[in-house]
């Protein structure tokens, strides 16, 4: 009779992660249908995402600086808590998901903005963006966000080159930023 370790240690264990699949649009935001994100990205497809800038009562923002294992922009600093749209989500679904997942934050007042689309060599996207107000502690996803700091959003937008801002978010920022001048 085999010895009861050696049994146990032989045993293979397999974990079925499901795949993310990505809602995929044309030029014009119509939804053509989704694919896993790693050809999303491999094939640069125009997809949504959500971006919510997180405003505390001093008027600065919960700036991200995402980990290095990011698919698009490992280590650069992101205005915005946000992320893709996922198969079967609204972008105002997405919005909500993404701001618990990344920073913890669930059940405030989410604002919904404008959409804009974006594109550069690496990424094109049309995104929904959101604003809130948040004072309290915050919860980090380990996986997507390596720290956090606080800044104005000029500071941000005055300071481009004090650090590496991922490019989708200062475009939204500015955008934004304009929109509550005018109002």
């Amino acid at each position: 009779m085999p010895d009861q370790q050696a049994v146990e240690a032989s045993v293979e264990v397999r974990v079925e992660v499901p795949v993310e699949s990505v809602v995929v649009v044309d030029d014009h935001n119509f939804v053509l249908g989704s694919v896993p994100r790693e050809i999303m990205r491999e094939e640069a497809l125009c997809h949504r995402a959500t971006y919510i800038f997180v405003f505390n009562s001093k008027g600065q923002l919960y700036v991200q600086e995402r980990t290095l294992n990011k698919d698009i922009y490992p280590g650069f600093y992101d205005p915005a808590t946000g992320g893709v749209v996922v198969e079967g989500e609204s972008y105002d679904q997405a919005a909500e998901r993404e701001l618990a997942e990344e920073l913890g934050i669930a059940n405030v007042p989410i604002t919904p903005h404008f959409h804009f689309f974006f594109h550069n060599a690496d990424c094109q996207v049309w995104g929904r963006v959101y604003s809130c107000y948040y004072d309290g502690p915050v919860t980090l996803q380990k996986e997507e966000v390596a720290s956090v700091v606080l800044e104005s959003p000029a500071e941000v937008l005055d300071n481009r080159n004090h650090r590496n801002y991922t490019p989708d978010s200062l475009v939204a920022l500015e955008r934004l930023v304009h929109c509550l001048e005018t109002f």
